[in-house]
């Protein structure tokens, strides 16, 4: 079993930014890959970023590169996101989730069935 559990959220205005976390339990977090989605009042849930077991390779969503960037600390089981430049389309509940791979090429980072636990999200408002 894995938990994830997110925190950082918060109300910010435009341009501001927040810096989100996922602390996640057992041993074997640091084997897999992981990944952030984002889901916005009365919208389908998205595909935000994810990351590699080893950091070394990240992915992005369009509408976020440049301005979020993830990154995890294998040795405090946690993987962050950085939101940066944020806007009002940014709002929405965000969350972590980890993938069912541990091979980075052999999964599709951005699609929500690649993924088995995932936590119960963060809000985020940003206001403008």
């Amino acid at each position: 079993q894995v938990q994830l559990v997110e925190s950082g959220g918060g109300l910010v205005q435009a341009g501001g930014s927040l810096r989100l976390s996922c602390a996640a339990s057992g041993r074997t977090f640091s084997s897999y890959a992981m990944g952030w989605f984002r889901q916005a009042p009365g919208k389908e849930r998205e595909f935000v970023a994810a990351i590699s077991w080893s950091g070394g390779n990240t992915y992005y969503a369009d509408s976020v590169k440049g301005r979020f960037t993830i990154s995890r600390d294998n040795a405090k089981n946690t993987v962050f996101l950085q939101l940066n430049n944020l806007k009002p389309e940014d709002t929405a509940v965000y969350s972590c989730a980890k993938a069912r791979s541990t091979s980075w090429g052999t999964y599709s980072p951005s699609e929500s069935y690649e993924y088995d636990y995932w936590g119960q999200g963060t809000h985020v408002t940003v206001s403008s």
